[in-house]
């Protein structure tokens, strides 16, 4: 069964830079690799043939360096923002989504087969699916509960809550993009709200394997310092 994949790689890359000044994230390099190109492989390697890269910034070096896609054995093209639509807004512009399809941001790395959380969100029939992950934030100061009298009645010290996060990797109905508004910026948030307020099933399947989202300086970093230990994690070369 034919597989298809929508990879959003038109952000600017503002929590990264100054490394994005002169490359779009998604080429930002993890190792010998950009971290697009190991998106990329991973997702041949799990079945899927057939890739629309959604691009706005820099599109033209994205569009360079990856072309049609026949370097990795996969069907490559692009569909162009001409302004910002936000992370669910482009696939309005994508005119030939099969029934289910995948969705992911282009700046993750991650060991998560792709194709078995796809194939869980066709067999569930569910509208929309999410691949999560759980973290744990540690508050670095001494907590105070107080009153409205400004009375202190608790004290919590560092405190530590889990949180159930996405991953930015969906699969998705075809039906969801009903929901999409034409030539709007409309990101995750948005459709969640709408697809809960319309009482629709959204599926949550938890990841426990290794992810990590480079969006930040001290993430990029840390992938950069983990990726060639771990790299058979990641990429069957």
């Amino acid at each position: 069964m034919s597989k298809r994949a929508v990879i959003l790689a038109g952000g600017t890359g503002t929590r990264l830079r100054p490394y994005t000044v002169v490359l779009p994230k998604p080429l930002m390099p993890i190792g010998e690799y950009p971290i697009l190109e190991v998106i990329v492989r991973q997702l041949a390697k799990h079945g899927f043939d057939h890739i629309t890269m959604a691009v706005n910034h820099q599109a033209e070096l994205i569009k360079a360096f990856f072309g049609n896609g026949a370097k990795w054995d996969i069907a490559i093209e692009y569909s162009l923002e001409d302004k910002p639509l936000g992370t669910m807004g482009p696939l309005r512009l994508i005119s030939d989504l099969p029934e289910n399809f995948l969705v992911m941001n282009g700046d993750i790395l991650t060991d998560l087969s792709f194709g078995s959380f796809y194939d869980q969100h066709v067999s569930s029939k569910s509208l929309f699916s999410i691949s999560s992950h759980k973290r744990e934030q540690i508050i670095d100061y001494g907590v105070l509960e107080i009153d409205n009298h400004k009375t202190l009645i608790g004290f919590r010290e560092k405190p530590r809550t889990n949180y159930e996060v996405s991953m930015g990797i969906y699969a998705v109905n075809r039906k969801a993009l009903e929901f999409i508004p034409d030539g709007k910026p409309y990101g995750f948030d948005n459709l969640m709200i709408d697809i809960l307020e319309a009482k629709q099933t959204v599926k949550v399947k938890t990841f426990s394997g290794y992810w990590l989202d480079i969006g930040r300086p001290e993430d990029y970093m840390q992938a950069i310092e983990q990726f060639e230990s771990m790299k058979k994690r990641f990429i069957d070369e």
